[in-house]
């Protein structure tokens, strides 16, 4: 039979009657002839109440046992569709990360998949079972529990696919696809009913929340096709494939992320402190992004620079002192620090939309206190208490009225 792996995410599995909603739509799936497995999320808000709870004893929560305290909700979700699948009159299973064989490297909290030995999720298709697997988690090559991070049930449902070699990926959210901006910030935010994987893949690490970067990489890696969808509302989809080669130039989308934090480090033969820096962060499991140095010389003052997504790290109090330790008195760490980036293929063709947009950002007061580009993006640090400004001006210029 064709196979289709789904994934519901918290907000689709809040309550009880949208697990029956759920239910009957992936019995109305087995009922069309297809193998189903099924991805899910936490019920609502349950990861975010965990978390609130671990922090209630302490600021920052080892994250080995944030691991063993979130994986639980998974779980709950796991457990009642399969009982509501099967009340639909279809045998359904559910199964941990671990037994579907989501193997990790061994990073708590923000994991990344390494491999998938699916052979219990066959097995159990092949007994004509749907499969409910927990998404958000794994277990390492130490038999550790892990988690993958933000957006993380995306990222098992398409390795998941990937590895059963799924006809297609099927991503249930509240909202029917991937628009060119937050539509809660941007009242002009428009529906794009297709999108390529490489620019997908941009939005997501510069901050879009609709799907997780490392889940459009595995997609991409094996040509499967993901389908973005409103859960209860049929209708409008956005599908994130390979896109056709043309020429292009355009902005597509303008995406914002909040809590970010920038590193500075100045001074005379910065290279082995930057090091330093670099190896307590890799200790610490942290990723540091757009790093950069410049060194004149050995013996001129040299300066470097990288940011971090505090939002993802649950124990930032303790990082930050790691950081501080690690760079002395030669690194300044600022907390208030925000990124606006577009996002469209061929952006970066020529100068001229980087420099709009920096005249877009002086004309409203937005201080600029960085730039990082791709081929596909470019992204502009500023002050947090300017972003909403910066992406609805940058929306309307660029994609609004792109010929003002």
């Amino acid at each position: 039979m064709p196979l289709i792996v789904q994934k519901y995410g918290g907000s689709s599995m809040a309550d009880l009657d949208k697990i029956r909603q759920v239910a009957k739509q992936v019995a109305a799936v087995k009922r069309a002839g297809y193998d189903v497995a099924v991805v899910v999320s936490a019920m609502g808000k349950t990861t975010d109440q965990l978390l609130s709870l671990a922090k209630s004893l302490t600021p920052e929560p080892p994250r080995r046992e944030l691991d063993m305290l979130l994986t639980v909700g998974e779980r709950i979700s796991m457990a009642l569709l399969s009982i509501a699948i099967q009340e639909e009159g279809f045998e359904a299973v559910s199964l941990t990360g671990s037994q579907s064989g989501i193997i990790t490297n061994d990073r708590h909290f923000d994991a990344r998949i390494i491999e998938v030995r699916p052979v219990r999720v066959e097995d159990e298709l092949h007994q004509g079972r749907v499969v409910i697997v927990a998404g958000f988690q794994g277990v390492s090559y130490k038999r550790e529990i892990t988690t993958l991070g933000r957006g993380g049930s995306d990222t098992t449902a398409v390795a998941l696919a990937a590895a059963l070699g799924a006809d297609r990926c099927e991503i249930y959210s509240d909202v029917d696809g991937v628009y060119s901006a937050d539509p809660n910030l941007v009242r002009q935010a428009r529906h794009l009913p297709e999108i390529s994987y490489q620019e997908m893949q941009e939005m997501a690490s510069a901050g879009a929340k609709v799907l997780n970067p490392q889940a459009v990489e595995f997609a991409k890696q094996a040509g499967i096709a993901i389908y973005c969808r409103a859960a209860f509302t049929p209708g409008r989809e956005t599908v994130v494939r390979r896109g056709e080669a043309r020429e292009q130039t355009g902005v597509k989308a303008v995406v914002s992320e909040r809590k970010m934090v920038r590193g500075r480090l100045r001074g005379a033969g910065l290279v082995p402190c930057f090091e330093e820096v670099l190896r307590a962060a890799e200790k610490a499991n942290v990723v540091l992004k757009e790093v950069g140095v410049s060194v004149p010389s050995l013996e001129e003052w040299s300066r470097g620079s990288f940011v971090i997504s505090s939002a993802t790290l649950p124990d930032w109090p303790r990082i930050r002192r790691i950081l501080l330790k690690a760079g002395g008195d030669r690194i300044e760490l600022d907390e208030d620090v925000a990124a606006v980036s577009l996002i469209g293929e061929g952006i970066n063709r020529d100068g001229r939309n980087l420099l709009r947009a920096l005249e877009i950002l002086r004309e409203i007061g937005s201080p600029v206190l960085g730039v990082a580009t791709t081929s596909f993006r470019i992204s502009l640090l500023t002050k947090e208490d300017r972003l909403d400004q910066s992406v609805q001006t940058l929306h309307q210029r660029f994609i609004e009225e792109p010929s003002a």
